[in-house]
């Protein structure tokens, strides 16, 4: 009986069912299916397993690095933002001292301005004074010279001073 038989009946319209071939098919089927899953969709599956893990990982790690980095990210700009509130106040403190500086320079400046001012009146004062009494004497003795010379005589003690009196009054009349 072989394929000549099957093929001969096969075309006559006889279907004959062989029990026997099923069976084995079956057998074959079901052999085949443990071989496969034990050699190869198990191995397959613990691939296939591993991978799956690898990659969970691998996304695990990636999204631990994001917020890593975003968490830098923050500590960063934080830091900036803190640096320039520090620069900012540096600066300013630093305008403020500048501004006081300036005023301190320049009322020093002032007051020592005064000081001279009132150092050169005072020594004009003084100047001036001892040029008047320079001046006094010196009308004093050329009114006493002048004096002697128009009386032709030697003036009294007593004369002389009524006469130096007179020409200091005239003097400081004449000012």
């Amino acid at each position: 009986m072989g394929l000549d038989y099957l093929v001969l009946n096969a075309a006559e319209g006889d279907h004959l069912f062989n029990g026997g071939d099923v069976l084995a098919t079956v057998i074959i089927f079901a052999v085949l299916m443990l071989l496969l899953k034990k050699f190869a969709w198990g191995p397959l599956m613990g691939i296939m397993k591993q991978r799956e893990e690898l990659v969970s990982s691998e996304i695990d790690a990636a999204e631990n690095a994001r917020k890593e980095a975003a968490a830098l990210l923050e500590e960063h700009k934080a830091l900036l933002k803190e640096a320039r509130t520090e620069a900012q106040t540096i600066i300013e403190s630093a305008k403020k001292q500048g501004d006081a500086q300036r005023e301190e320079i320049i009322s020093a400046a002032r007051a020592e301005a005064n000081r001279l001012k009132d150092s050169a009146v005072r020594e004009i004062e003084t100047e001036k004074e001892k040029a008047i009494a320079a001046v006094r004497e010196e009308v004093v003795s050329l009114s006493v010279l002048a004096a002697s010379k128009v009386l032709g005589k030697e003036i009294s003690e007593e004369d002389n001073s009524a006469l130096i009196k007179e020409t200091i009054a005239k003097a400081g009349v004449a000012e």
